[in-house]
């Protein structure tokens, strides 16, 4: 492997059974990212070890959870420079990735790298979740969904249940103390076909800092007024 990938990266892809190799991707990505963050300011952080760790290893951290190894139909929401979804495209390259993002520049990078990768099966949508969620072709159409970072977890659950598959899962990575922001989500998600299924701590390297991962399973379908306005949802959130 590239002596750019730290050991701490090398031993969170032992931990989750993925090959040395694999590191090799993400040291052009991080290559790749930094150089367009110089340009249009794609991520706050911007130390190249951290960006190994608090973005890639993080994103690949759902697979401490989710072990279904192929033929996964993956959607993630408000995915930004590609986070979780590239990073789990990179590590389980059979799997179907959809990235929703709403800013152009950012689905401009995202094209970039699926083709600086060579990666197959990868759709970005320039657009919002909240829209696009009611469409008959992505309603119900995904194994899994995910988000990381785009706002409260009422919202989150609002957002992806529209488009997870009854028996799917959806898993957002959390951090810090949410008690509030947990009850509420909980109250949410009795109201989308949702139930919380676990709550898992991180326990990669460089990661033990109060990161969880929160998986729900989908068991019926999400009412077709779910997802509200974007407006609506983050005011007036469910629960």
């Amino acid at each position: 492997m590239s002596e750019e990938v730290s050991p701490v990266f090398q031993a969170g892809l032992a931990q989750l059974g993925l090959s040395p190799q694999v590191g090799e991707a993400f040291v052009r990505y991080r290559q790749e990212l930094l150089e367009w963050n110089a340009r249009f300011n794609l991520t706050a952080i911007k130390d190249p070890e951290e960006v190994m760790l608090k973005h890639f290893l993080d994103s690949l951290s759902l697979l401490q959870v989710y072990a279904r190894p192929q033929n996964v139909r993956l959607l993630d929401i408000g995915t930004g420079p590609g986070f979780p979804g590239l990073p789990l495209k990179i590590a389980r390259p059979d799997w179907h990735v959809t990235l929703i993002e709403a800013t152009g520049k950012k689905t401009l990078f995202l094209q970039h790298m699926v083709d600086v990768l060579q990666l197959k099966n990868v759709e970005i949508i320039h657009g919002r979740a909240e829209e696009i969620a009611h469409k008959s072709a992505y309603r119900g159409a995904y194994d899994l969904v995910t988000a990381r970072a785009v706002t409260a977890l009422a919202g989150l659950l609002e957002c992806s249940a529209p488009f997870c598959k009854v028996g799917g899962t959806i898993l957002l990575p959390k951090k810090g103390d949410m008690t509030d922001e947990f009850t509420q989500g909980k109250r949410a998600a009795s109201q989308l076909g949702l139930r919380l299924k676990a709550d898992t701590p991180v326990t990669l390297p460089g990661l033990n800092d109060g990161r969880r991962l929160l998986h729900w399973e989908q068991q019926k379908p999400c009412p077709p007024q779910y997802p509200r306005a974007w407006a609506v949802l983050t005011k007036n959130p469910l629960g």
